[in-house]
């Protein structure tokens, strides 16, 4: 199967980034953890959109850099994306030493890294999911 990309917008412009490099690279990293991509979406947005998204669909009323919907069969990924281009910019600002293009590549991953069955959320998930992140970011 051939792997189906859509990068798409919400209030924003669209990031001036290499797409096919994007592409092969998160087709790599799907590999590293034994699976393959099916249909991912990513949708960029503002702080409005992605809001929205979390109180309409998650019942959380915070914002947020990234937030993936799973929807992938057994070990193809399949899912929608949606990261917030203002809080990527905010987060680089405060954590990233400025690096908004760095942070943004980070972003990108994260959700696949989610998609691959790595979580965040509980005790000694976050130190998994940074090392994730960083050693995808080296395979760039």
């Amino acid at each position: 199967m051939t792997p189906v990309f859509q990068w798409t917008c919400s209030g924003v412009e669209r990031p001036e980034l290499d797409y096919q490099r994007l592409e092969n690279w998160i087709t790599q990293v799907a590999q590293r953890h034994n699976r393959f991509v099916g249909a991912l979406t990513y949708i960029f947005c503002d702080d409005t959109t992605i809001i929205d998204v979390n109180r309409r669909y998650l019942n959380h009323d915070y914002f947020t850099d990234i937030i993936t919907f799973d929807n992938c069969m057994g070990q193809m990924l399949r899912g929608d994306m949606y990261i917030s281009l203002d809080t990527v910019r905010t987060n680089a600002e405060a954590f990233g030493g400025g690096d908004y293009d760095r942070e943004l590549l980070r972003v990108i991953i994260h959700g696949v890294l989610h998609l691959c069955g790595i979580n965040d959320k509980g005790p000694g998930e976050r130190e998994i999911m940074e090392r994730e992140e960083n050693e995808s970011l080296g395979l760039l």
